[in-house]
């Protein structure tokens, strides 16, 4: 085992404004994972997943409360050979990838009328992505979108979240043997919208995930990506890009299961808060199995507060039951602003304001890259400069 890098629970930064602290049981739930709701009690806020999570704003999702009166539109750009199909509860697909591991997303899936799933064929090479848009129209809708990857094909997925209203779904990716994927999930919404979601990816022998996770609107936003090995040779990266305003609360849960050995994950998360009562939460569980030897696994996460009166929660786990590894490490970082770094653009003639960008610009590139797809990581940019604006 090498490069296994511990965080202090409690390491606190400056006054109040960020906290990053580790757990010491990264699988610590308060109910086993299941598809009936009945089986998760209501959360009161105390419980290890939601101590975090202010539970009024969720609008009854986690309660029952919550009722499917809401209207969403959803829009499948498929590129040609990519088929998409309207599917039961009863599909194989559906939930094979994972199962609800809290109450909101067993609700989701308990709650849903027909799942869309998305195939793409076997030894595909598809030359454009597939676009996935759902635009909320106002009230409480639930969902469940299966991406069903062949064998050795190629895809680009982007799914895209606009709009208004309440939502709770989940996301099913199975990649089969040798495939690679991109998959790319934007928060958009409109500034008193509720988003959680659950992502679940299964991987197949020597299969690969790149996740991208990028969130800017909403109220109140929870995504939970996770992430199966079926066989060896797997590789899964999580990238993530979060901006929170005054007010906002994002929160980003992330669980990578290593149960077969010869593995790999890699996970890179970071944030730039604002504004009172801006509130960012990361949780990063990484569960190295007794049978996973082999394993090569490394998590981080950097936050940037740009004011006061922001907050982060930074949670990195690493359970390792075997010594039998290649690698294992973690790292949580948040700061102010790098006064040195406007000093030394501001001395070259750089006035502040732009300054101030071009460093928040360089924090986020490495992420912005990963995209591969270029009028979206455009937008990204044109949006982090909207988000720079406002502040000034």
């Amino acid at each position: 085992m090498a490069d296994v890098q511990n965080i202090p629970a409690g390491a606190t930064t400056t006054g109040s404004i960020a906290v990053a602290a580790e757990s010491t049981v990264a699988t610590r739930m308060s109910a086993p994972p299941s598809f009936d709701v009945a089986d998760f009690p209501v959360p009161h806020g105390r419980e290890e997943e939601w101590r975090f999570t202010p539970l009024e704003r969720l609008k009854g999702l986690h309660d029952g409360s919550a009722t499917a009166d809401g209207a969403i539109k959803a829009e499948v750009d498929a590129p040609e050979g990519v088929t998409v199909e309207a599917v039961g509860r009863d599909d194989a697909r559906v939930g094979k990838a994972g199962t609800p591991v809290d109450r909101v997303a067993a609700q989701a899936y308990s709650a849903f009328e027909k799942a869309t799933v998305i195939s793409v064929p076997k030894d595909a090479v598809l030359a454009e992505p597939v676009r996935v848009r759902l635009h909320g129209e106002g009230g409480t809708t639930f969902g469940h979108t299966v991406f069903d990857i062949g064998a050795f094909a190629e895809a680009v997925i982007v799914v895209d979240h606009t709009g208004d209203g309440v939502r709770a779904a989940n996301v099913d990716i199975l990649v089969g043997d040798g495939a690679k994927v991109t998959f790319v999930s934007v928060q958009d919404w409109d500034r008193t919208a509720v988003h959680t979601s659950q992502h679940n990816a299964l991987l197949g022998r020597d299969a690969s995930l790149k996740s991208v996770v990028i969130t800017f609107g909403g109220d109140l936003v929870r995504i939970h990506p996770r992430v199966n090995y079926g066989a060896q040779g797997g590789e899964a990266e999580f990238y993530g890009l979060y901006f929170t305003d005054a007010g906002q609360h994002q929160e980003h849960r992330l669980f990578v299961d290593h149960s077969v050995p010869n593995c790999r994950s890699h996970v890179t998360y970071k944030g730039a808060l604002q504004g009172d009562d801006a509130h960012a939460v990361w949780i990063g569980d990484v569960l190295i199995q007794k049978a996973a030897e082999g394993t090569d696994t490394y998590e981080l996460n950097r936050n940037l507060v740009l004011t006061d009166g922001a907050r982060v929660d930074s949670v990195p786990n690493l359970e390792i039951e075997t010594g039998e590894i290649v690698g294992a490490g973690h790292a949580s970082a948040t700061g102010r602003f790098d006064d040195e770094q406007l000093f030394y653009l501001m001395s070259r003639g750089v006035p502040a304001d732009l300054a101030r960008r071009l460093v928040v610009r360089g924090f986020f590139a490495e992420l912005v890259q990963q995209i591969g797809v270029a009028e979206l990581e455009e937008r990204l940019i044109t949006k982090i400069e909207e988000e720079l604006e406002a502040s000034v």
